[in-house]
């Protein structure tokens, strides 16, 4: 601002060394006056605009600021609890002693001593179901020794038939004796 007033001074001392008429000269320099004052006035009035809209872009840049902050809270809060650390829980009966307890989830431990017995337990983290063709069929660990094959299966049926047949046939036989 202080170069505008200092060229404006040097605006009038170049008129008044440039107009010999003292009329003249007052007459340009008080319209000249008036036209700097509406300069000035329409310049005010455009800082007060900008200034005004500046507050205006702080206040929502505040307030999307504050938003933002609380969309991070939750997503922060929403990543606690998806990646809890805390881990989740397991439960384990042993095949040895069919004690129940429990552990922490953990992918990259394959075994798992038994609290009671203290004897190892091999851990499976895929979830398949194994055939374990060292199975004796005493443990109650797995359930599958319960399953008996289909070709066992087969067998026994046929064993069965084979049972009510002889009975059938001793009947007859029994029958036929006593006539």
């Amino acid at each position: 601002m202080a170069k505008l007033r200092e060229e404006y001074n040097n605006f009038l001392k170049d008129i008044e060394k440039n107009l010999k008429n003292k009329e003249d000269l007052e007459y340009v320099k008080v319209r000249f006056s008036m036209f700097v004052d509406k300069v000035i006035d329409e310049m005010d009035m455009l800082v007060d605009y900008k200034t005004q809209k500046m507050n205006e872009i702080e206040q929502k840049q505040k307030e999307i600021d504050d938003k933002m902050s609380k969309m991070q809270q939750i997503i922060d809060n929403i990543e606690k609890d998806i990646y809890a650390d805390e881990g989740f829980d397991f439960e384990i009966i042993c095949p040895y002693c069919d004690n129940q307890f429990v552990i922490d989830v953990d992918e990259d431990k394959t075994e798992v001593e038994c609290p009671v017995c203290n004897n190892i337990i091999e851990l499976d983290w895929s979830g398949d179901i194994e055939e374990d063709s060292d199975c004796n069929g005493s443990c109650s660990g797995c359930h599958g020794c319960d399953e008996v094959p289909e070709k066992e299966q087969q067998e026994d049926k046929k064993q069965a038939t084979q049972n009510n047949d002889d009975k059938k046939q001793n009947k007859e036989e029994n029958n036929d004796d006593d006539m």
